[in-house]
């Protein structure tokens, strides 16, 4: 493959950085889209994303040093050397712990603006690889099968004999890696799990990818590649990060649900006593009735019999009048 796409005057546009600009500026957007989606503030996310990749090639060019160490001792002046040999583990281990670094001493959630940028880190390294392929490294084995591919001009990648096509197989990983992660993403209520996902799905497929790679450049440790050997402790590490949110995940159900039988409990003694004290009020209000009802009904009895003397006492005789009758006179 040729990885000089095409020149505008000066300036020549190679395939490798293009592609690194692509999955940088797409990462840039999916994890600004997922961070308004769970609602973060999407402004620190340019921060985030600068200082992730500025420290993210540094930690890639660190790593690779230390593979070639030996070559280092004996020729320092590889050091100069900038522009070729980085290590993704590298990158991702220092890009991840310096956006940490960061959303502490901003007071951010960290984990939550990890889960919105694992499914991006994934995205930006699919059109990586493709890069990779344009330019020729990172290449597969020798292999004559269907799916082989033959570079005729490459700078990095052996001429003119069938390689398996470590860098498209990567590629397609990675964006299958990208949209897992997002399905994920809608359903995630933990912090950090997503991230933790990411860890430990990309730390399988590299463990896997690495026994079809032929550069061995990249040196090893025993019978693993240096790459094979941190996948290793990355999906340990990610392995953990699932349990550990996993429990606390449980302890909190545990906790909210002993809360709502605590509540539920409390409004039960709360009713029982509402219900206690009106059946007591009840009580007392027929007591109360139960005593007076004597009293009331002596005095409708006494006014009854008032009422019944009045009406047969006899009326008093109409007094006589001092009259006389007229005698008529004698003359």
């Amino acid at each position: 493959m040729y990885n000089e796409l095409f020149s505008i005057g000066p300036i020549t546009i190679y395939g490798y950085g293009l592609m690194i600009a692509l999955g940088v500026l797409a990462a840039y957007w999916n994890t600004e889209r997922l961070a308004k989606k769970g609602g973060l503030n999407p402004d620190p996310v340019f921060n985030i994303l600068i200082i992730g990749v500025g420290f993210g090639i540094l930690g890639a060019k660190l790593l690779y040093y230390v593979t070639i160490i030996d070559e280092i001792i004996a020729n320092p002046k590889l050091l100069l050397d900038i522009q070729q040999g980085f290590v993704v583990y590298g990158g991702i281990i220092l890009g991840i712990a310096s956006a940490a670094l960061y959303c502490r001493k901003k007071g951010l959630p960290f984990f939550n603006y990890l889960d919105c940028a694992a499914p991006s880190i994934a995205l930006a390294q699919g059109f990586g690889r493709i890069g990779c392929f344009l330019a020729g490294c990172c290449y597969g084995t020798q292999m004559d099968c269907p799916i082989s591919i033959t570079f005729t001009n490459s700078a990095y990648a052996p001429n003119n004999v069938p390689l398996f096509p470590s860098q498209l197989v990567s590629s397609a990983f990675d964006f299958v890696h990208f949209f897992i992660l997002c399905t994920l993403f809608k359903r995630n209520k933990k912090p950090g799990k997503i991230g933790a996902y990411y860890l430990v799905f990309y730390s399988i497929g590299r463990f896997v990818i690495e026994f079809f790679r032929g550069d061995l450049e990249r040196g090893n440790v025993g019978a693993l590649s240096t790459s094979q050997f941190i996948s290793l402790f990355v999906a340990l590490a990610g392995i953990t990060m699932i349990i550990l949110l996993n429990r606390k995940r449980s302890v909190e159900v545990e906790a909210a649900t002993a809360d709502a039988k605590t509540s539920e409990a409390d409004a039960e003694e709360t009713e029982l006593e509402t219900t206690e004290t009106k059946t007591i009020e009840t009580e007392t209000t027929e007591a109360e009735a139960a005593e007076s009802e004597p009293v009331v009904a002596a005095a409708e009895a006494a006014a009854s019999e008032e009422e019944a003397s009045l009406e047969t006492e006899p009326l008093p005789a109409k007094t006589q009048q001092d009259s006389t009758e007229s005698k008529p006179d004698v003359g």
